[in-house]
């Protein structure tokens, strides 16, 4: 019989810490072996319960869930799920437990929360299952579930590529779980006139923007939450809005991004490999495409179409990977002409748009 996945739910809502352990014991794999109403009862739970992930809510009394995480990173590294509210302010503080060492979140609604958060079950159990295998590093985002999974003929069609001959290079990225911070490790070593980057990040539309800003302010070029007809230009990263999808279009002879309100793709919208179609249609051999870390299969097939049309591929290692699922889809594909450790994605990057 397989070993049950141990969870210790944190939050000071009586009426959330009962409604999670609801959802999560609907799944024979898992185990709520209990609950913590704050940091300071948590922290003699975990001793003596010896959980495998944790769902740790942000406010509480006594003691907050950022100071709380700081604290189990250094001291006892597990994995951790943020309980989140989806407003700006959350997300400021949700992606500081992703850099922190948190592997990922489940947003909270803030009103009607128990028909809500019911909404998310298969999401927050499929979370606490990844979490449960992830590589959690110290130091190192939420999609509601839909019934059906679509691929991007859903949302483009392949037709005749019009890509045009030309120096200008566009990096195209694409990543989940764990990979607001992966992001990060690339955009910080790149230079500030680094060939244009598209990027398709899984996170909810009040997350966006706010991930934008705070890469802008770690990365030598100028980051923005990508705006639909806004010119791509060298130098400039461009992160998809996570209400739309992020295509990249030719006008005349300039890239400009079209954000795509269609149906979600592989469950997710802004979808991977939405972008990368769009990138083969328009860019072709002039771009170069990487994949990151990030559960599930979003982009794997992506990448191979830009392979296939000649530009070159990266996907991140098994190793370096908080979860090795859409880079790991796409070298079974044999779609990554290069399987690298994060830390030397970027140089690499840059050397095959130099090339």
């Amino acid at each position: 019989m397989a070993k049950k996945i141990k969870v210790l739910i944190i939050d000071d809502s009586a009426l959330i810490r009962q409604l999670l352990q609801e959802i999560l014991s609907q799944d024979p794999a898992i185990e709520v072996v209990g609950t913590a109403a704050d940091p300071l009862i948590a922290r003699d739970k975990i001793k003596q319960l010896l959980p495998d992930v944790l769902t740790l809510d942000i406010e509480m009394p006594r003691m907050d869930g950022i100071t709380f995480l700081k604290n189990l990173m250094r001291l006892r590294p597990m994995p951790v799920i943020m309980i989140s509210t989806l407003t700006e302010a959350g997300a400021d503080v949700t992606l500081e437990a992703l850099e922190i060492g948190a592997v990922d979140f489940v947003p909270k609604p803030k009103l009607d929360v128990a028909s809500k958060l019911q909404e998310y079950a298969d999401d927050i159990i499929n979370k606490v299952k990844v979490a449960s295998v992830a590589r959690v590093r110290s130091g190192t985002a939420g999609i509601p579930n839909v019934d059906a999974k679509l691929s991007a003929d859903a949302v483009l069609q392949k037709t005749p590529q019009n890509f045009l001959r030309t120096t200008e290079k566009i990096i195209t990225i694409g990543a989940s779980t764990g990979g607001t911070e992966a992001i990060k490790e690339v955009l910080i070593r790149m230079p500030s006139d680094a060939p244009a980057i598209v990027i398709s990040q899984h996170i909810p539309a009040a997350f966006s923007e706010p991930f934008a800003k705070r890469m802008d302010g770690c990365s030598a070029m100028t980051v923005f939450e990508a705006q639909d007809g806004q010119r791509i230009l060298p130098g400039h990263v461009y992160i998809a809005p996570g209400s739309h999808h992020l295509l990249v279009e030719r006008n005349g002879a300039n890239y400009i991004c079209r954000l795509n309100d269609g149906p979600p793709v592989n469950r997710h919208k802004p979808s991977v490999d939405v972008m990368f179609r769009s990138v083969c249609q328009n860019v072709g051999p002039n771009a170069v495409g990487a994949i990151l870390t990030g559960m599930g299969d979003d982009g794997a097939r992506g990448l191979k179409e830009l392979q296939e049309v000649g530009a070159p591929t990266i996907a991140q290692d098994e190793k370096s990977s908080v979860v090795w699922g859409m880079p790991g889809e796409a070298v079974k594909l044999g779609g990554a002409d290069f399987i690298l450790p994060l830390e030397k994605i970027t140089d690499k990057l840059l050397e095959l748009s130099a090339g």
